[in-house]
């Protein structure tokens, strides 16, 4: 009785924010700016773009109430998802380590990962660490601040394929799938195995998992799952046929949204529905998802690799010559891949007192080949996030609110 209740409060909050969604605002708002959205409103697919847009009202008590506004929202047509999947599976990391509830083990421990089935790798050092060593700690970290692969990577073989998707289940998160890692070809049989990992406190084992196998598949058949004219395959042989994605990630708009809320405002959710993090874990990821790479101290990232936009699409377009807003910060996780680019963000201006939610993700492949790292990024997709960041932004930047927000929960020092 008790997990049929729990399954119906879940799904009572997941109607409710589905049913928040008013499709005509951001239609309207895109055609009042055809000099900035012109080519995707023009474009015979819209350039596969979907967008979630979240307004925050507080009450006299601070308490936030939400209205969301969709724009092509369909989870039905598949995008590749890329790099967001790394935010989920950074949290699940954290919970496991209070699941498992070893005397010692913390996200500071030392971890120690082998390698037990083709293709897979050992990670015993990390230079970018403060100790020159891994760590759950410094892989979150990476993650948010650069959106290290490899530290997604580890993660994921920590947590278990299983272990993932057990979790998007628990959460609601019916129309999301993580399946592989990702930068090296994870399919099949490979992304079914995951690496030994050893956990030490100094020179002391404190935990040894063992090399995990997941046996499950995770079917799901979209739309849109196949793809332009051809592709490069790993060793750059062009090979005509179109492309397949049938056995990536999945991880739909709604879903990331649905993530980012639960994370930032957890308190908006039932008590069974909130993630199983401490205070501090959801202070360290709002934290690193809000600074900028040059802000860290260790991991440490220097230009002209990396600059403060780095990792910030919606409202400073990923550009390396933005100017900051001192003022605004975002918490955000970004991802690009196969010619998309997503971003799923908390907007805050603390000195005007704005706050909203956006998600979207826009393709530009036109030459229809995948993996030749021909894409329109520069010139279709950024140009297209930083655009719709601002525009929603100067919105709410004129959007009157009976409640001035109090704010300072999402204040940090950098």
């Amino acid at each position: 009785m008790k997990n049929i209740i729990l399954f119906l409060l879940l799904m009572v909050n997941v109607n409710a924010f589905a049913q928040q969604q008013d499709t005509v605002f951001l239609k309207n708002l895109l055609q009042a700016h055809p000099e900035l959205f012109g080519g995707i409103l023009n474009h015979p697919t819209h350039n596969e773009v979907q967008i979630l847009y979240t307004q925050i009202d507080r009450d006299k008590n601070n308490v936030p109430h939400f209205t969301s506004y969709s724009y092509r929202l369909n989870a039905n047509h598949y995008f590749y998802p890329a790099s967001t999947v790394k935010l989920p599976t950074a949290i699940f990391a954290l919970e496991k380590l209070h699941e498992l509830n070893i005397p010692g083990l913390t996200m500071r421990s030392v971890m120690k990962t082998d390698s037990s089935f083709e293709g897979e790798t050992k990670m015993t050092e990390d230079t970018s660490s403060g100790n020159g060593l891994p760590s759950i700690e410094n892989y979150i970290k990476k993650i948010l601040l650069v959106s290290d692969n490899y530290a997604y990577n580890r993660l994921y073989e920590f947590v278990g394929r299983e272990g993932i998707n057990n979790k998007l289940k628990k959460y609601g998160l019916n129309n999301t799938r993580i399946i592989g890692r990702l930068a090296i070809y994870d399919a099949g049989e490979n992304a079914k195995h995951t690496n030994a990992i050893d956990f030490y406190n100094d020179d002391k084992l404190i935990h040894h998992q063992p090399a995990q196998y997941d046996a499950k598949d995770y079917p799901m058949h979209l739309d849109n799952m196949i793809q332009g004219k051809g592709y490069l395959d790993k060793n750059d042989k062009l090979i005509m046929k179109p492309f397949d994605f049938s056995e990536k990630n999945v991880y739909t708009i709604a879903d990331m949204q649905l993530v980012l809320r639960r994370l930032l405002f957890p308190n908006s959710f039932p008590k069974e529905q909130q993630f199983n993090l401490k205070p501090e874990e959801y202070k360290f990821i709002y934290h690193y998802m809000s600074m900028f790479p040059g802000e860290s101290k260790k991991p440490t990232y220097n230009r002209p690799d990396y600059y403060p936009a780095y990792c910030k699409f919606l409202f400073y377009g990923g550009d390396s010559t933005a100017v900051i807003n001192p003022d605004i910060r975002i918490f955000s996780k970004v991802g690009d891949s196969y010619g998309y680019n997503i971003d799923n963000a908390y907007i805050v201006d603390f000195k005007h007192k704005v706050e909203f939610i956006l998600t979207a993700v826009v393709q530009s492949n036109e030459d229809g080949i995948y993996n030749d790292d021909k894409y329109e990024y520069a010139t279709v997709c950024l140009p297209f996030m930083k655009n719709l960041g601002q525009v929603i932004y100067q919105h709410e930047l004129n959007r009157p609110k009976k409640f001035i927000p109090d704010l300072s929960k999402f204040k940090f020092s950098y």
